[in-house]
């Protein structure tokens, strides 16, 4: 669902801009308020976590693959405004380090999946886990969050799209949304695996129980499997077009792409210019995976006092 350059119009790539500092900025403010300094590191593992899992497209159907967002999972883990730091710094490394969405297309891609998709996905949580309590209520409300997240996070795209006059909102509606509910059942049942393995490993993460986290332990068992999946099982990954590229060929939009990226990225589409071979990608996602911890952890730590409790 990464936007690339030249998909949204300079109004529409200005306004989802505002919109996206708007948002991280009332995030950065609440986090800086509230974030407790014993979660600062847990802001940098869920962050290379969500990079990392990120690298792993899954098919779908007709040709047609999806990855895990994150929002719903870093939310539950961490709230809603220390989640949205997460998924802007993951963003903002994949567009700058990988040319994984345009750099004129940042805010929105921001805005659909840092801002909507953790907020939105985050009311629907909270609400679910009103129905049903304990372990249960977290991962059933967490799944359906997840599912939510992803098909609203694609209807605005789809939205976006619309305004840029690059597709009629009567096609890519029923297209955005239709694939996005499919990719949307692997996000919600990926969200609750994940968060059903941490409850067994490290149940003090999750809202069933009020026991202070040992965070080393935690940083250490979350880079060991953000590290894992990037050097592992990235290479495995679906090479069939994302939701949005399938789209954008079906509804015939995808040759407002640009042929040369607004800003040239040094590792685009997770390889490294002049060198090649098997290992080149779980490299990069190994660069990408420590980067995205280090971005997230050092703003974070800037945000939260020594003092803090």
């Amino acid at each position: 669902m990464h936007i690339p350059d030249g998909f949204l119009d300079l109004p529409t790539a200005a306004t989802t801009g505002a919109l996206a500092v708007t948002g991280v900025g009332a995030a950065l403010w609440q986090a800086k308020r509230s974030l407790p300094q014993r979660k600062v590191p847990l802001l940098g593992v869920t962050a290379a976590f969500v990079f990392a899992a990120q690298m792993l497209n899954f098919p779908v159907a007709a040709g047609t693959s999806g990855h895990l967002v994150g929002g719903v999972l870093a939310a539950v883990l961490l709230g809603p405004a220390p989640a949205v730091i997460v998924m802007t710094c993951v963003l903002v490394l994949q567009c700058f380090l990988f040319q994984d969405g345009g750099a004129s297309a940042l805010g929105a891609n921001i805005f659909n999946m840092g801002i909507i998709g953790v907020i939105a996905g985050y009311v629907v949580y909270a609400a679910t886990r009103r129905l049903a309590g304990g372990l249960h209520g977290v991962l059933l409300g967490a799944a359906f969050a997840g599912w939510c997240s992803t098909v609203l996070a694609a209807i605005c795209c789809a939205g976006e799209l619309a305004l840029s006059g690059r597709v009629k909102w009567s096609l890519a509606l029923p297209a955005m949304g239709g694939v996005h509910m499919l990719i949307g059942l692997g996000e919600g049942i990926i969200t609750a695996l994940v968060l059903a393995a941490v409850a067994k490993a490290r149940p003090e993460l999750l809202e069933t129980t009020a026991e202070t986290p040992n965070t080393g332990q935690v940083v250490t068992l979350g880079l060991i499997a953000a590290l894992g999946l990037a050097v592992f099982v990235s290479p495995f990954a679906s090479e069939w077009p994302d939701g949005l590229e399938k789209v954008a060929g079906k509804l015939g939009f995808e040759h407002f792409a640009t042929d040369k990226p607004l800003l040239p990225a040094p590792m685009t589409d997770y390889g490294i210019a002049g060198v090649e071979g098997a290992w080149v990608t779980p490299l990069a996602g190994i660069i990408g995976t420590l980067a995205a911890f280090a971005l997230a952890w050092l703003l974070a730590r800037m945000l939260t006092p020594k003092k803090a409790a």
